[in-house]
């Protein structure tokens, strides 16, 4: 599995690996919107929706990832966060392509905190 793929399905952009390089090389599956990506690197959730629309339109199965962070958790946002990142790849895909995707629940606020994630 890839832990990224490029917006751009194929050709010369210096630093990002293709959906189509991955496929070159035999990887099936990416990762779209982890947390780190979206922090460190500024991914939004655009981003995210068009790299898992890319990835599958290139033979790719996507988990794409959602959550969010402790603060925005705190303050009761953690259904509109979800929803919003949700809508985002919901926007960008056609109802066949969900059967290529994996929705992944990465509750950030719970990642190195010391709080546990919970079934409820």
């Amino acid at each position: 599995m890839a832990q990224n793929v490029s917006r751009w399905p194929s050709g010369a952009f210096t630093g990002n690996i293709t959906a189509h390089m991955l496929k070159d090389i035999g990887v099936n599956w990416a990762l779209t919107g982890h947390s780190e990506r979206r922090t460190k690197n500024g991914t939004t959730d655009q981003d995210v929706a068009v790299k898992t629309k890319v990835a599958i339109e290139n033979g790719m199965t996507v988990m794409a990832c959602i959550g969010e962070g402790l603060e925005e958790r705190e303050m009761g946002k953690a259904d509109r966060i979800n929803a919003r990142q949700l809508q985002a790849i919901a926007d960008e895909l056609q109802e066949y392509q969900w059967g290529s995707v994996v929705i992944a629940y990465e509750p950030v606020w719970a990642i190195g905190t010391g709080k546990v994630a919970t079934a409820e």
